[in-house]
């Protein structure tokens, strides 16, 4: 599922990747919506058909060799390429060796965050954010990473799903909170800088908070999960579209999560 944010608006659009085709979701909240799960899953990166998606939509061999499902990628202060041992030196450099943000969000309560910066602000509506504030700029993934974990020390790194998808979080002052985090951690900030060089993490002082809407129509009052594993054909009245997640008066869908899986949809 894709999401954008229009400059003119604060209001997320949501569009549902269909094989080659793309259905605007946000004109469906309100009406009853059927998916099908056809029964096979599709590798995202070599096609094949698999009986089971590894690591959010590969087959096991690519889920052994891509480095996107190293355990790096989740963890970047791990990163090893400086060892020689990166499962994919080139994509290495083209997505690991770039400027990163550390950013404050609020999904379900303040966490710290990273992501590239061409990913802004498409990470903060995949975690459900209503509000982001990028805090520093680094230079590469991995040191967006040692940033992280410094920080979370201090501020949660974890997104409550269930929290998000109960109504929208209680606004948070982040610029108070970067600035408090700042002055707390000046002294490792200070340390981090001198070992890796003073380019290669660069406050940011000038950034506003951004604030997002997502549409929904009516939250849950109890948040139950549905799986096409189990249920491969889902039927509903789509509520609202908040992260990933498909609210419906059902239950609620995380549609990443079955990334490769076959499915049609009637509206």
């Amino acid at each position: 599922m894709l999401a954008n944010l229009p400059s003119d608006e604060s209001t997320v659009n949501y569009q549902m990747v269909l094989g080659d085709q793309q259905v605007a979701m946000n004109p469906l909240i309100g009406e009853s919506i059927t998916l099908v799960y056809a029964g096979e899953i599709h590798c995202q990166n070599c096609q094949r058909l698999t009986k089971k998606s590894y690591s959010g939509g590969f087959c096991f061999p690519c889920s052994q060799k891509l480095a996107q499902c190293d355990l790096c990628f989740m963890k970047p202060e791990t990163c090893h390429y400086a060892h020689g041992t990166c499962r994919e030196p080139e994509w290495g450099v083209q997505v690991c060796m770039q400027d990163h943000i550390v950013y404050l969000a609020n999904s379900s309560g303040i966490k710290v965050g990273i992501t590239r910066i061409s990913q802004m602000p498409t990470r903060w509506l995949d975690q459900g954010a209503t509000q982001a504030l990028p805090i520093f700029r680094v230079s590469s993934r991995y040191h967006s990473g040692l940033l992280e974990v410094m920080f979370k020390n201090h501020v949660s790194d974890r997104t409550d799903w269930r929290k998000m998808l109960r109504g929208p979080a209680e606004k948070i002052d982040l610029l108070e909170q970067r600035n408090q985090l700042q002055a707390e951690c000046a002294d490792e900030i200070k340390l981090l800088q001198e070992k890796l060089g003073e380019n290669a993490i660069t406050p940011l002082t000038d950034e506003q908070t951004l604030e997002i809407n997502y549409p929904v129509q009516q939250y849950p009052q109890k948040v139950s999960s549905m799986n096409f594993d189990k249920t491969p054909e889902i039927t509903g009245k789509l509520l609202g579209i908040k992260g990933q997640y498909l609210i419906m008066d059902k239950g609620v869908l995380n549609i990443r999560k079955f990334n490769g899986y076959q499915i049609t949809m009637k509206a």
